[in-house]
């Protein structure tokens, strides 16, 4: 039986409240109690949506998931849309979810997030392989996987990149100036195609299509 409107705001608004408590406290740490009484309702009733504290944080998963998945449509889409970077799409979807996002994967936990993060990752990699003069030297997933660690070590060390840069990464002008950082990294590589040539052969590395040939 579907749930009545009223139910589906209840459930929203535990979801919310565990994606609080399980940021703050850690999911270990965070109450099914706790999760209730933020959110205005029963443990009973949580556990009538949710069933176990585990599931609940699963849907706090899936939450985030779909989120990201309509901010990577919406900047396929078009990059420039609504005049929005893709830094400030993402802060304006999740920005409130940060700690949560940090807490969960550094506890090594959110791994369904973590691998369809990546999956988005390598279809943007994909695409611009299939437009290189040069074939890549790691395969996709490879360097989709390692890419999502970096970008999401900017939730992780927020306050560090805060107090080198002298302003607020989670503020429009954070949003700005990482955007700004990340165009000109992924447009202006450190190394060029010799050198980049060079430091394979020493290191005994192929491209992946050389290694299969």
């Amino acid at each position: 039986m579907a749930d009545s409107p009223e139910d589906r705001t209840a459930r929203a608004r535990i979801r919310d409240a565990a994606l609080w408590h399980f940021g703050e406290h850690g999911f270990d740490r965070a109450t099914i109690r706790e999760i209730a009484e933020t959110a205005g309702v029963s443990s009973g009733l949580v556990r009538h949506h949710f069933g176990s504290k585990e599931a609940l944080r699963e849907a706090c998963d899936a939450h985030l998931a779909e989120l990201l998945r309509q901010i990577n449509e919406r900047v396929r889409a078009d990059p420039t849309a609504d005049g929005m970077n893709p830094v400030a799409l993402a802060r304006a979807a999740i920005g409130t979810y940060q700690r949560y996002l940090a807490r969960a994967l550094t506890e090594g936990r959110a791994t369904p997030l973590f691998d369809m993060m990546v999956d988005l990752g390598q279809q943007w990699l994909d695409e611009a392989d299939a437009r290189r003069a040069d074939p890549p030297g790691a395969d996709s997933r490879t360097r989709a996987a390692v890419g999502t660690a970096m970008a999401l070590s900017v939730l992780v060390l927020q306050q560090q990149l805060t107090r080198v840069l002298g302003v607020d990464v989670s503020s429009a002008e954070g949003d700005r100036l990482l955007a700004s950082a990340l165009i000109d990294i992924y447009s202006r590589p450190m190394l060029g195609t010799e050198e980049a040539a060079a430091m394979r052969t020493a290191l005994g590395l192929e491209p992946d299509d050389q290694r299969r040939s």
